[in-house]
């Protein structure tokens, strides 16, 4: 080591501890520090607890998606993660908690704007094998599947029951026999029953991460009794109570205080929808609310009246009660696209974010897609509304307007499918909020020798000299072990670099130590702790980190090289 490097070492550890000296409760620069943990890290309970709580040496900001709670079987059990000034609360879900250990994988925003982030664990009954960490977005890919069909399925329901309850009521001729779109009503709304069931269902294994089949009834308790269950059941309740009210409207006999509660129960029952999607936590939330709404009942009323037309009404019906039917079904449906197209427009602005989202976001790309598609059918629909205005029904028959209702039934079934994948999908403006959280490049990783383990963060991981390194060491049980000497080497393993041996600070009666590490060339470093925990037990763990092409600038934020994106 030269003496340039051991003097900058010296003067790196002087200076923290000055700061450790000077400000006891806020270290100068340096990232939020766990302070206090319930329960204790390492710590055996005899009862799952139904909150964590994670006390920091300062105010910290709360990374929902970047925090987790693993029960023994790998599920994640955590519900909110909240941060309360130094606190950071996460709420475990009233699911299963079999005996044996929990991971708990955090990452918060400190107060100096840097993320960081750490793990530790605990045991109910008696400790077992650590869960293996993963992301704590992952989703099984059963539920990936499972979740966008059920949408589908919900839907669809919404258009069969809406569309020809609506032809039955105002459009229907008085001598064609109304048990077939009767049928297909009920039909409707029982699909719409079956979809909701089965977003019940699939909720709990979205949530833990477990495959679709994996699944226990106190999981589905958990679901049934939070927000999204409640209003999911509040749907299945409104369907019901629309059954049992809907069939005098069905057989044209229903009196005007009937179909207005009909009306409202409907208006109702589609803003379950919305409350249990991405419009609830959007920007100008009560405005996407009701923009899905107007959406959703101009899709329903538009498309279950092209099924209703093409199922009971195009074929074998005479030229003349057609001539009555279509001009006023034509008028409808042009009332309905202009809704479905002024709701769409308002969620788009608000949803997509930048302009650049439309391109770069796979939302963005997926609405693209549905608003092309739309554009089609649009032109499919003008040309019959042509055919109908012209009268070429009664001239030429059914034939071609039946071929072009058709067409547009094909194309709005691909565009209900690509919204039961959009609505899965995170929306451009959140991703772009997600790009401006200062998360960094930085490495977490745990190292265990016979006498400890090592739970270590870097952040951030970039070229340059202010690298922070945090570390935390425990016994082979997961029980704190302080320890009275750290130190870490840095060895370029790309070329001929001398390596580099830094000291560690251990903090006072505590089980973790800071230190500063320098990359001074983009690469692969091998790192190097030795730490010793008594005058005689010293054990040494090796690991190795990837450095990215990036370079420094004041105040530890990440700049771009020239032609790195």
């Amino acid at each position: 080591m030269t003496a340039t490097r051991m003097l900058g070492g010296a003067v790196r550890v002087l200076l923290l501890v000055l700061g450790l000296l000077l400000l006891p409760a806020a270290p100068a620069s340096a990232h939020s520090s766990l302070v206090s943990s319930s329960p204790e890290g390492g710590a055996v309970l005899e009862n799952a607890p139904s909150e964590i709580l994670l006390t920091f040496n300062e105010q910290v900001t709360a990374l929902p998606s970047r925090t987790q709670v693993l029960a023994p079987d790998g599920k994640r059990i955590s519900e909110s993660v909240t941060a309360e000034g130094k606190v950071l609360k996460i709420t475990l879900r009233k699911a299963d908690r079999p005996l044996g250990t929990y991971l708990v994988s955090y990452r918060i925003i400190s107060g100096d704007s840097h993320p960081v982030g750490n793990a530790l664990i605990f045991s109910v009954g008696a400790p077992s094998a650590r869960p293996a960490e993963t992301d704590p977005g992952k989703v099984d890919g059963s539920v990936t599947a499972a979740v966008p069909a059920f949408k589908f399925l919900g839907y669809a329901g919404l258009t069969l029951a809406v569309g020809p309850a609506i032809f039955l009521t105002f459009l229907w001729p008085r001598r064609r026999s109304r048990q077939g779109a009767t049928r297909l009503v009920y039909a409707g709304l029982g699909l719409t029953a079956l979809s909701t069931l089965g977003a019940l269902w699939t909720q709990a294994p979205y949530v833990s991460g477990a495959p679709v089949w994996d699944v226990s009834f106190t999981e589905l308790g958990g679901v049934v009794a939070s927000p999204f269950g409640v209003t999911l059941l509040a749907r299945l309740a409104l369907l019901g109570i629309v059954a049992g009210l809907i069939g005098p409207v069905l057989r044209g006999g229903a009196t005007r205080f009937r179909g207005l509660a009909l009306v409202l129960l409907a208006l109702a029952g589609l803003t379950t929808w919305p409350l249990t999607g991405h419009a609830v936590v959007s920007p100008l939330a009560g405005a996407i609310v009701a923009a899905d709404v107007v959406h959703l009942a101009s899709m329903a009323v538009w498309l279950g009246g092209l099924v209703t037309l093409a199922v009971f009404l195009l074929r074998r019906r005479h030229q003349r009660v057609l001539g009555v039917i279509l001009p006023a079904w034509s008028r409808w449906a042009t009332l309905a696209v202009v809704w479905l197209a002024g709701a769409g427009l308002v969620q788009a602005v608000v949803q997509v974010g930048a302009p650049a989202a439309l391109w770069q976001t796979g939302y963005g790309r997926l609405l693209l897609a549905k608003a092309a598609i739309l554009g089609g059918v649009l032109l499919v629909a003008a040309y019959a509304r042509r055919l109908v205005q012209r009268a070429h029904v009664p001239a030429a028959g059914p034939g071609r307007l039946i071929r072009t209702v058709g067409v547009e039934l094909g194309a709005t079934t691909a565009i209900l499918a690509l919204s039961a994948v959009l609505v899965q999908t995170t929306p451009g403006s959140a991703k772009d909020r997600e790009a401006r959280e200062p998360t960094g490049v930085g490495f977490s990783q745990t190292l265990t020798s016979n006498l400890y383990t090592l739970q270590f963060n870097i952040y951030p991981v970039e070229l340059g000299e202010w690298n922070t390194v945090h570390g935390s060491t425990y016994t082979p049980e997961g029980k704190p072990l302080p320890a009275i000497e750290w130190t870490v080497t840095t060895r370029y393993t790309g070329a001929s670099v001398e390596q580099v041996k830094e000291p560690m600070l251990p903090l006072p009666g505590r089980n973790d130590a800071l230190g500063s590490l320098t990359f001074p060339l983009p690469g692969t470093y091998e790192l190097t702790f030795t730490i010793r925990t008594t005058e005689i037990d010293q054990a040494t763990v090796r690991t190795t980190v990837n450095v990215p092409a990036t370079r420094t600038r004041p105040g530890g934020a990440i700049r771009p090289s020239a032609g790195n994106n």
